[in-house]
């Protein structure tokens, strides 16, 4: 395994990070089985584990917490917060009133006294960022965080966060948690320029595209009925004109793994690790042998002339699909961002 810095946080973190989504009613509800994989994982020298209060409503952030007993001191740790907890009001986005609500919810959870990476899962433009920003603050000098990210925030965001910072004399997002693979290169035009330029970590997630880059998905013999297909048949659905582009991609970049004697997965994952503003690639695994099978790549470094070729089948800064399929912008969702009041416009 290999170690970077995260950031300029001080902070150094295993190339792999051990992303735990899957853990819990969602993926895999054997808690004594999700244990064993995160301590094989940090027997193979993965120091580095990300959750989120979200993943399976806290169950996921309880697994890691029983997993931890006894290894926490070795453990650099992260969670997220924005989504909602719950029903009721209140009870999701930026604000400082939930944001001091969840963060002791996930210390319970996770069974630890602080959190080493607290990261704000989405945007939320209902929330000042400064506001935001100013409690994230507030906990790094309580000792319940000991530094702070996002995740999944358009470039021209992060940017302002760091203004906004500036202005309040508080410390800025040190990391970023965008999505990053083979298919997805959007991030190399904005999000990874902008993270060079303020010195921000960088942990990249859904490597294999939602399980398109598993090396169990081809043209010819996807199933839409099981796993992850079934899930997300839109992104999978061979007959969809739209993801005509993905499976050329996916029999080249196929082709070009077997040639190099590695697997799709091990090319995929090493891929993302040759940005040099990558600092960590976020596995998911649900199973031992899901881990194993990550792990085998984990000293991969590709060519230049293999970069070459991945140029030519992906080009830099191309996404052949929307990775984050959780969230869009609300100028984008909400049409009365986008058309004047009736009183405004004449009627058709």
């Amino acid at each position: 395994m290999r170690y970077r810095a995260l950031g300029r946080t001080g902070i150094e973190v295993s190339t792999y990070c051990l992303g735990t989504m899957m853990f819990g009613s969602v993926g895999n509800p054997d808690h004594d089985d999700c244990v064993r994989i995160i301590h094989h994982a940090l027997d193979h020298g993965v120091n580095f584990v990300d959750t989120a209060d979200m993943y399976s409503a806290g169950e996921s952030e309880t697994i890691v917490g029983k997993a931890l007993r006894g290894r926490r001191d070795d453990v650099v740790l992260a969670t997220k917060v924005h989504f909602p907890m719950g029903e009721g009001r209140n009870r999701g986005g930026n604000s400082r009133r939930w944001i001091l609500t969840a963060v002791e919810d996930s210390l319970r959870r996770l069974d630890t006294d602080r959190i080493d990476l607290y990261q704000i899962h989405r945007p939320d433009h209902t929330t000042d960022i400064e506001e935001t920003l100013a409690t994230l603050d507030d906990l790094v000098r309580a000792g319940k965080i000991r530094t702070y990210g996002c995740s999944t925030f358009p470039a021209e965001e992060i940017v302002e966060a760091h203004h906004a910072a500036q202005r309040r004399a508080v410390s800025r997002f040190r990391t970023e948690q965008p999505p990053y693979s083979l298919l997805a290169r959007g991030i190399e035009a904005d999000i990874l320029p902008v993270a060079q330029r303020y010195g921000m970590g960088v942990l990249v997630w859904s490597p294999l595209a939602s399980g398109f880059l598993s090396g169990r998905v081809s043209r010819d013999t996807v199933d839409l009925t099981t796993g992850r297909a079934a899930l997300t048949p839109h992104r999978f659905d061979p007959a969809i004109p739209a993801n005509a582009a993905k499976y050329d991609a996916l029999e080249q970049l196929t082709a070009l793994a077997a040639d190099l004697g590695h697997t799709l997965p091990e090319l995929a994952l090493a891929f993302t690790q040759a940005h040099p503003a990558v600092t960590s690639t976020i596995i998911g695994p649900r199973t031992m042998a899901h881990l194993d099978a990550a792990l085998k790549g984990a000293e991969l470094a590709l060519a230049d002339a293999t970069l070459d070729r991945i140029d030519e089948i992906v080009p830099p800064g191309v996404n052949l699909y929307r990775p984050d399929g959780a969230w869009r912008p609300p100028a984008l969702t909400d049409t009365t961002l986008r058309r004047r009041p009736h009183a405004d416009r004449a009627a058709a």
